[in-house]
This record gives C-alpha cells, sequence and structure tokens, in this order.
C-alpha cells in the first residue's frame, strides 16, 4: 500500500506571486478552471485583480487541480491559492473543452464566418462558460447566450461580456421608456418592481472597489492643496505644425503635447526640487531622479505608467515610450513594474473636454499636473486684446512637503516653458 503523504509530495502548490513592493494582496476575479479539472503547465488558473492592473496566474504543472479558494476571495502574497496533483488526471476544463480538434479546424487562413461564430456562442453549454463571464452574467443581468461570441469555436469571452453591458448601457432613453408600464397600466404590486424598471444595479468590479479605498486613502492621508495657472500654448503649437512632417519622417510618430509638458515638468523640478520629495514615516525623501507618470484611461479605470529617466530622453523617445504605453494598456498587457516608482504624475482630462479639474495625489508622491481642454480664448498681451490658445493648468500638492510659495513657482515654471520652449534648451 503507497503512503498517504506520497500523493502530496507529488502535488505542487500555486501561490500568489509578488505584484511589486507596494502591493501585499490581491483579488481573485475568476478561475479559467474548476475543481478537479485537468490542466496543462503554463495553462492560465485564474485572474487576479489588484488596486492597479489584472495579472493572470499559471499553471506551475500539470494534473489534476484542487482549488484552495473562491472567486472574490482576497488573498495575500504567498497564498496557496490551488494544488497541482501531477500523479492524477481530472476532468477536462471548459478551456480545454472548447478547444477545437486539429482534424476539423478550419485550414489556415480560414476563419468561420460571424454567423456561425455567434451561432456557435449561443449554442455553446452552460459549462463551457468561463467563471468570468458568469461572474459578469450575475452582475449585469445579460445572458451569454444571446451574446456573440468572438472566441475559438464561437465561444463567449469576457470582452464579449463587457461590450454587449456598454451596448445596453447606451441604449437610446427612448427604449428604456418604452419597456415601462403605460400611464394606463395597474400600477407595480410593489415598490422593488417598480424601482427594477427604474434603475439597474450590479456590484462593483473588485478592482473598482480597490481604486475608490486608494482615492479615499489619499485624500485623509495627505493635505491635498491646489493652485492654478493657464498657459498660452501658441509657440507649442507653432513648432508641432512646422516641424511635424519632418519630425515623423525621422522618428515615425507623431510629436504630441505631452512630451513637451514632460519636459517642462523635469524643468521645474530641477526648479523647485520640493516637489520633488515624499514622505515615509516622519522622513522627508528626496528624489535625484526624474521618473513621471502619465495617466493613462483604460475599460477597467485609469493607470499610471512611469516613464523613466525623462530627463535623459529626447522628444521623440517620450513620444515612443507613451505611445508603448497605451498600446499596452489597450491590449491588457501593463506589468506592475510600468506603475512603480514614480515621482510625479500627469493627467491630461482634456482629452475628454475637461476644462478645469483639481487632480488627486497618486501616493506617495507629493505632486501630480492636470492638463485640461485647450480653447481660443480673448487675453491681454501688451495692452492688447488677442485671440490665443490657452490652457488652464492645475497642480495638486502635498501640502505637508511642499510650500504654498513653492508650489505657485513650480506652475509658474510649467507655464514659462511652455509658452517658451527655448527655455527648456537654454536651460533656463
Amino acid at each position: 500500500m503507497i503512503p498517504q503523504t506520497y500523493f502530496h509530495i507529488m502535488a505542487k502548490e500555486v501561490k500568489v506571486p509578488p505584484m511589486g513592493e507596494s502591493i501585499t494582496s490581491g483579488i481573485i476575479a475568476a478561475w479559467r478552471v474548476k475543481d478537479g479539472d485537468s490542466v496543462e503547465r503554463d495553462q492560465v488558473l485564474l485572474e487576479l485583480e489588484t488596486d492597479k492592473i489584472t495579472s493572470e496566474v499559471p499553471s506551475p504543472a500539470s494534473g489534476c487541480v484542487s482549488l484552495k479558494a473562491k472567486e472574490g476571495d482576497e488573498v495575500s502574497i504567498g497564498q496557496v491559492v490551488a494544488e497541482i496533483d501531477e500523479s492524477a488526471d481530472g476532468k477536462k476544463s471548459a478551456d480545454q473543452d472548447s478547444k477545437p480538434d486539429k482534424s476539423e479546424s478550419p485550414s489556415e487562413g480560414e476563419k468561420p464566418s460571424g454567423k456561425e461564430n455567434g451561432q456557435a456562442g449561443k449554442d455553446a453549454p452552460k459549462d463551457a462558460v468561463s467563471p468570468a463571464v458568469r461572474r459578469l452574467s450575475a452582475e449585469t443581468g445579460i445572458d451569454p447566450a444571446e451574446v456573440e461570441g468572438s472566441g475559438k469555436g464561437g465561444r463567449v469571452t469576457k470582452g464579449d461580456m463587457l461590450a454587449a453591458a456598454k451596448e445596453a448601457e447606451q441604449k437610446p432613453a427612448s427604449a428604456k421608456t418604452e419597456e415601462r408600464p403605460r400611464s394606463d397600466d395597474k400600477p407595480p404590486a410593489n415598490r422593488d418592481s417598480d424601482e427594477a424598471s427604474r434603475v439597474t444595479r450590479r456590484k462593483m468590479t473588485p478592482l473598482r472597489q480597490r481604486i475608490a479605498q486608494r482615492l479615499v486613502s489619499a485624500q485623509h492621508e495627505a493635505a491635498i492643496l491646489s493652485t492654478f495657472n493657464e498657459c498660452d500654448v501658441s509657440a507649442v503649437k507653432d513648432l508641432r505644425a512646422r516641424h511635424q512632417d519632418d519630425f515623423v519622417k525621422k522618428h515615425g510618430i507623431k510629436l504630441g503635447f505631452m512630451s513637451f509638458f514632460i519636459k517642462a515638468v523635469v524643468h521645474a523640478l530641477r526648479e523647485v526640487p520640493q516637489v520633488n520629495a515624499r514622505i515615509e514615516g516622519d522622513t522627508l525623501v528626496q528624489n535625484h531622479f526624474y521618473d513621471i507618470g502619465v495617466a493613462v484611461s483604460t475599460e477597467k479605470g485609469l493607470m499610471v505608467p512611469v516613464v523613466r529617466d525623462c530627463d535623459k530622453l529626447g522628444l521623440a523617445a517620450l513620444e515612443k515610450e507613451i505611445a508603448g504605453f497605451a498600446k499596452k494598456a489597450r491590449e491588457g498587457k501593463m506589468a506592475i513594474q510600468d506603475l512603480e516608482g514614480g515621482v510625479f504624475s500627469i493627467t491630461n482630462g482634456g482629452i475628454f473636454g475637461s476644462l478645469l479639474s483639481t487632480p488627486i495625489l497618486n501616493p506617495p508622491q507629493s505632486g501630480i499636473l492636470g492638463m485640461h481642454a485647450i480653447q481660443e480664448r480673448p487675453v491681454a498681451v501688451k495692452g492688447e486684446v488677442v485671440i490665443r490658445p490657452m490652457m488652464y493648468l492645475a497642480l495638486s500638492y502635498d501640502h505637508r512637503v511642499v510650500d504654498g510659495s513653492q508650489a505657485v513657482t513650480f506652475l509658474v515654471k510649467v507655464k514659462q516653458a511652455i509658452e517658451d520652449p527655448s527655455r527648456l534648451l537654454l536651460d533656463v
């Protein structure tokens, strides 16, 4: 008889991987497998959400999986969330079942039609639907069977469900009104049924909950104050217009506004180093490097990837870094290392039409610059009223670290650098 402990030796533990210095836990957003499934080495087992990113955890071995935690559980770094018994075979997971047989799959370059794809998604059995899709179905009330699948074999994916939910939210108000009872109909039997026709309730995602917690924490722990100014972006607009074609030919990328603002921020941080500092306990830490965070909007919320050593990069290199992060964010490939270690952040609400705002600090940083929409406005120049493209700027800062005069001086330095970019070249 084989001792029972032998089977424990054959089991490999699946632990929550390190996610970065500032992250101690995460939330299991979705299991990609079921308890008892047969899995392959490097097959994705679960989606793990933190307050910064969502990452996938692969299987360390092939065998039968035993789950040790549930969807929605908060798990700490290093915690065992599953075990893989390498000596046993389980039932195939939904992901494995959905893979088409090579003998029946379309030939290379040949894809099933959209109709066939959608039909396959609607006819797929319930157990072929992933946990993430089931969770979204429960939160949104959308039936996966009514969603056209874009996955392999027409399988409905998490992205399909998110798109369907977004489409449902954007339905015209008139369509929603038609669903409500007419005035001559009998009133609903109770208030609950009336409310159901007037509002939609769905649980916040774990990621959104954690983002909310961090934002509230930032306001409670720091003495946030904001100062404002405005700048004339005529010089930058003219410079871009004159050199855009040559810039694209040489560097293969367009010259935008953000690279100028990054350079202006680096210049201002050098002139007012107090803004380039942070508090750790009872210690004031002065930074002597210039890693700048640039806010990027994604479907799951705001991310702030960090562009390293901005003082050593030219405008072309900065534009390429920004474009690379935007692509990563769209594809969901942002790594935790991309989000760590910034000394200052820039956010551009102007791309959404914001005229003025007070951005919230990104702890433990002591400053964040808010850019806004460019508007042509009448301004006084040398005693004459002229029309100029103007942008409001907002600097939110931690008053525990930065004095008011220092914050105002910092923002003036940014303004001056944008209104006269030659100052960046001359370092004045």
